[in-house]
């Protein structure tokens, strides 16, 4: 585990901050090590929000990463896009203000829940799901925790073949971070 002096959280919304945040407090990350850009509501689109925060938060994660123990988590609803469009919009977005592409070594995670985050709530919570429907927004962001919780203490364990892709994709990102 890594003690981070700062770690940031790019996202779209509040559920997604609620759960980003709660899943890396329960991995054991000091929660005041922990900010959140949270895309204002009612300003437009929180995914465009993301995309253009994006290049800014990896300038300075990548001034910052040589003196101080810093990660950053982006997430980003896929919407009706593969994942792999909005991983590539992100890498067009760095294209655009001269930076390079993320590389191997960087502690910069990509979540990128396909429809949106609640697909991954409602999975976790012992529905079943697909990456089509768009499921409902939960009445408050903090009810999702211990769904959360129990996919942070399971992290070293495979996750179910029913599992959405875009969460066994994500799955895959926390070794970046974690």
């Amino acid at each position: 585990m890594r003690n981070y002096t700062q770690l940031v959280i790019l996202c779209e919304d509040r559920q997604q901050e609620v759960f980003a945040r709660h899943f890396l407090v329960t991995c054991g990350i000091n929660r005041r090590r922990i900010r959140s850009l949270v895309a204002p509501r009612g300003l437009g689109s929180g995914e465009q929000y993301v995309r253009q925060h994006y290049p800014a938060e990896v300038r300075t994660y990548r001034a910052k990463r040589h003196h101080l123990q810093i990660a950053l988590v982006v997430l980003i609803d896929a919407d009706t896009y593969p994942v792999t469009e909005r991983l590539r919009q992100l890498e067009e977005e760095l294209q655009h203000a001269d930076l390079q592409k993320r590389g191997n070594g960087e502690q910069i995670g990509l979540f990128i829940p396909k429809r949106n985050i609640e697909t991954w709530i409602h999975y976790l919570q012992g529905e079943t799901v697909n990456e089509i429907e768009t499921y409902a927004k939960l009445t408050r962001e903090g009810d999702c925790k211990p769904a959360v919780a129990k996919l942070a203490k399971n992290r070293r364990q495979p996750l179910p073949q029913d599992a959405p892709n875009a969460l066994q994709r994500a799955c895959s990102e926390l070794s970046r971070i974690l």
